[in-house]
């Protein structure tokens, strides 16, 4: 199988290398997930043309997505308001991030949705795979919301040749939790939504549910901050691997997959388990239904990179513990990338009208 882009090679040579490592030596009574399916690794071609002329706003300087970035006013009032160390506008990305108001004269009478990227991809794109929000972003513009209403940034490299290095790291999480942080700050906005794609869901999770986080490579023990759920009015995860990946057993080592901050699915002993999960996932499913007031998935069975049907020892990854609703899909073009890319209208009713479509 041929894949035309650099995020769909990264991604699958990721779950190739993972499922085809050599088994460890273990117990007979100790079992992993079943691979005994057959994963079909399709090719997930772009059914969107990202236009990003919509996203263009000549008076601040942007031009998309070579120039795309926080605005002026947003990025004067970080600097000032003690955020300017979080650089959330970087000149090392194309299409980095994307919000903020004109002036101080912006109105924002929409509440504010807060966009975050799965692993490898970007704020915006132009790409297939690397697209980041740039469908999502052009619905939400075209149903009246403006760019003092939509916040996006950049977490990690964008680089899908690292992608297996990337995991839910100190960084990563504090980054995000200071950006939400900021959004509702500067708008002045009680409440925000939330969609996630991909990593970018998990990640979100841990921003929203706040307490204690652990990262070995970076301090150890930190504290994220008080619970945001009160914060948040929708919250959809978009092909989210809440449970892990079953790609993820046979590689523990691998930082996206490890048992401390990566998505690793645990083990089987006898009838009995799974243990060994991932730590961070076990602390995000520790409880359920604090994403937000409303808490929707969108998934698909069709989805090559979370494969097997997105199950994990019998329950659905894709799915958030404690969801208010779903949208599933069970075929082609649904696969994961184009989970985010095609449902922009049911991300907007989920969040504007807390309905699924």
């Amino acid at each position: 199988m041929h894949y035309t882009n650099c995020s769909q090679i990264g991604f699958v040579f990721i779950l190739f290398f993972l499922v085809s490592c050599e088994k460890p030596e273990e117990t007979s009574e100790r079992t992993g997930p079943d691979l005994s399916t057959e994963q079909a690794y399709w090719e997930e071609t772009s059914h969107s043309n990202y236009d990003t002329r919509a996203l263009t706003i000549p008076s601040d300087g942007r031009s998309v997505p070579s120039g795309a970035t926080l605005t002026t006013h947003f990025q004067s009032w970080l600097a000032a308001n003690g955020y300017g160390s979080y650089n959330f506008s970087r000149t090392d990305i194309v299409g980095d991030s994307y919000g903020g108001k004109a002036n101080n004269n912006t109105p924002v009478t929409k509440q504010p949705v807060i966009f975050i990227h799965g692993n490898s991809d970007k704020a915006v794109g132009t790409e297939f795979g690397q697209s980041g929000w740039t469908e999502s972003l052009n619905y939400f513009l075209s149903q009246g919301y403006t760019e003092a209403e939509l916040y996006a940034i950049t977490w990690g490299d964008a680089d899908a040749s690292s992608a297996a290095n990337n995991y839910h790291s100190k960084e990563n999480v504090m980054r995000l939790r200071k950006f939400v942080e900021a959004v509702l700050a500067y708008t002045g906005a009680s409440k925000v939504d939330i969609i996630g794609h991909s990593m970018g869901v998990t990640l979100g999770r841990k921003v929203v549910k706040g307490g204690y986080g652990y990262d070995p490579n970076d301090g150890g023990s930190y504290y994220v901050g008080s619970s945001l759920t009160s914060s948040v009015d929708a919250f959809v995860g978009i092909a989210g691997a809440n449970q892990g990946l079953v790609s993820c057993y046979y590689a523990s080592g691998v930082p996206t997959c490890d048992d401390v901050n990566g998505f690793y699915p645990g083990y089987m002993w006898g009838w009995y388990g799974p243990y060994g999960v991932s730590d961070y996932l076990v602390d995000l499913n520790s409880s359920s239904a604090y994403e937000g007031a409303y808490r929707y998935s969108i998934w698909s069975t069709a989805d090559q990179i979370v494969g097997y049907g997105c199950i994990v020892y019998g329950k659905n990854t894709c799915k958030l513990p404690g969801q208010t609703g779903q949208k599933s899909y069970g075929s082609a073009p649904y696969g994961h990338f184009n989970l985010k890319d095609l449902t922009e209208a049911v991300q907007y009713n989920m969040v504007v009208s807390h309905v699924v479509i």
